[in-house]
């Protein structure tokens, strides 16, 4: 049965370096938070931040999951980070692949 809980959502935040990334994502993988997280380096950021405009190159996270882990992903992220602010948006899933969504879910149940 589906439940409000169950529906998927993938949360983005952003890291500073490849190393916090993968510690932090395979965490929440371990901890079944996630299912999977993708992990795009590269990724230049431009943005105020106390007064005035920075560049800095980051590492974007994409991280599947489901509504009932969401809060706790974002905790979870929190007590990791480097940043003082991370970065987070939890983004609703409209569709998908029923095959891969059954998986997220079953990938993060306790």
């Amino acid at each position: 049965m589906n439940t409000s809980d169950d529906t998927p959502v993938v949360v983005y935040t952003t890291f500073c370096d490849a190393a916090e990334a993968e510690r932090i994502g395979s965490a929440l993988v371990e901890e079944k938070l996630a299912g999977c997280v993708n992990l795009l380096a590269g990724m230049t950021s431009i943005y105020e931040w106390r007064g005035r405009i920075s560049k800095d190159t980051e590492i974007a996270a994409i991280i599947k999951s489901r509504q009932g882990r969401a809060g706790r992903i974002i905790e979870r992220v929190r007590e990791m980070h480097s940043y003082d602010t991370p970065a987070f948006l939890v983004l609703p899933v409209i569709g998908g692949s029923e095959d891969y969504i059954g998986w997220i879910v079953s990938q993060t149940q306790s």
